[in-house]
């Protein structure tokens, strides 16, 4: 019995998910921001990144590809997504009692280029 040939493939991308988040907390990091928490799970989504910056409290979604043959980053982050992380928001919002602002930002990165980073994004 041979090895599960999609096996393979998804601990690439999991690899490549675990690089592209450690590589957009020291990009925040850099930029000012406060990483206080990472891989959020929610019932409805998952937050990659929580992040303080002065007082706001910013949800971040990271999105990594190792090219663009299947699109930009970016281009990951449609309106499904964007419910999930609303979603997951008020989850985070009520079991942290956070009352303050919530801001959302994604950090897409391409492998091999500079992390780009789209303050409210949606």
């Amino acid at each position: 019995m041979g090895a599960d040939p999609g096996r393979a493939g998804r601990q690439r991308h999991l690899a490549l998910g675990r690089r592209g988040e450690r590589a957009a907390a020291a990009f925040l990091t850099r930029l000012g921001y406060r990483v206080i928490g990472t891989g959020f799970l929610a019932r409805r989504g998952e937050i990659d990144l929580v992040c303080r910056r002065g007082d706001r409290l910013v949800l971040v979604e990271v999105k990594t590809r190792s090219s663009d043959a299947f699109g930009m980053p970016i281009e990951a982050v449609g309106s499904r997504k964007q419910r999930a992380l609303r979603a997951a928001a008020a989850e985070y919002r009520a079991l942290a009692g956070w009352r303050g602002p919530i801001d959302f930002a994604v950090v897409a990165i391409l492998e091999g280029a500079e992390p780009e980073l789209i303050e409210g994004p949606f």
